[in-house]
């Protein structure tokens, strides 16, 4: 592993927490769970139907809430439908034995969230989700609730990742200045405070078409299907001609950046939200960003960054150029063998506005 470096842990180090137990797994790794800068977690066998969301809390097991909550269980060997509006709980084939100088952070996977499938990860003792304390030892849960569409899963199926980290490796806005001063990380303005700010673009060339709208009313999405499904079975198209767009209560919608974004390969980045006095929406779902992200080695000069959008309490009028998000830089404790979109099949290098791999390219 890395000599004792600060910073997120690169492929290589993961390979090592595998070898040596502090990753543990119910069955052998298969070929791309190790992404650059992350582990792809791998649903189970049974999937709990519980009655509402829940954490764990301090020294109370994921099973002890269970017994509360739990509803009924669902085998998916053979596969199985998790309907949408409703809320399962499904242990994960991985569990941790960490070293009390690591500590993880979940999130779920670019094509989870362009599906409004809501994932998270829960823990024994679990105060938080998705964060996970030094020092852990024990099972890993992923909390699923299907918003917008009911899914067919499979053991095996990986909606969501998790990072490792030593120590506190978030970039500070001197040192995120300095770094965009030297390789550029957006290709215009960069808006740094507390991150790279990034905004909305209603304004695509050549086009009306802005984003999509998913539809109330929808088939089953089989997520071993890829690039299998009509987009018209599933999305309104969003089309604007004066750069603003109504988002409506409740309703789930795909935008992109305006901004083309680049992940140095010595960092990663995490998507954040932006201030809630701009907006009662939320503005990501799937919010890793890996190192080689629009990097033009790794095949790309600069990546738009595609917004999974909720939009809360009221109807919101969203501007062209509206700051929406942020991204928050780390450092990476030394550069992974692999970078994204490297001879690895990564999706999404190189996008602009892209529903999830499932979806054939509109005509």
């Amino acid at each position: 592993m890395t000599t004792q470096t600060t910073g997120v842990l690169p492929s290589q180090d993961i390979q090592t927490m595998l070898d040596s137990g502090e990753i543990r797994v119910d069955r052998p790794t298969v070929d791309g769970q190790i992404q650059p800068a992350s582990l792809d977690l791998r649903l189970g066998t049974v999937a709990y139907r519980v009655r509402a969301s829940f954490l764990a809390g301090q020294s109370t097991s994921v099973l002890d809430r269970l017994e509360e909550f739990e509803m009924h269980q669902i085998a998916l060997e053979g596969g199985a439908v998790l309907e949408k509006g409703c809320v399962y709980v499904v242990p994960l084939m991985e569990n941790l034995a960490l070293p009390d100088d690591i500590s993880a952070v979940a999130n779920a996977k670019s094509s989870t969230g362009r599906l409004d499938l809501l994932t998270r990860t829960i823990t024994d003792g679990g105060e938080e989700f998705d964060r996970i304390k030094p020092g852990y030892q024990g099972p890993l849960y992923a909390e699923i609730c299907p918003r917008s569409f009911s899914v067919l899963v499979r053991p095996g199926m990986r909606l969501n990742q998790i990072r490792f980290r030593r120590g506190q490796a978030v970039l500070p806005d001197t040192e995120l200045r300095a770094l965009h001063a030297d390789a550029p990380l957006v290709d215009g303005t960069a808006v740094i405070e507390d991150g790279l700010g990034f905004s909305v673009d209603l304004k695509l060339p050549g086009t009306d078409l802005v984003g999509y709208r998913a539809k109330p009313h929808t088939s089953v999405i089989d997520l071993d299907r890829i690039g299998a499904y009509d987009p018209k079975d599933y999305w309104e198209e969003v089309r604007s001609d004066n750069g603003r767009i109504i988002l409506d209560p409740g309703a789930f919608y795909i935008l992109v950046s305006r901004e083309a974004v680049h992940i140095p390969p010595a960092y990663a980045a995490e998507m954040a939200p932006y201030l809630a006095m701009v907006g009662e929406f939320r503005v990501h779902y799937a919010g890793f960003f890996d190192p080689g992200f629009g990097h033009a080695a790794a095949g790309g000069a600069g990546s738009r960054g595609v917004l999974e959008v909720r939009c809360h309490e009221a109807p919101f009028v969203l501007e062209h150029g509206q700051i929406v998000g942020r991204l928050v830089y780390e450092k990476m404790a030394a550069i992974p063998d692999q970078l994204y979109g490297a001879g690895i099949a990564s999706n999404y290098q190189g996008q602009g506005l892209k529903l999830s791999k499932h979806f054939r390219a509109p005509a």
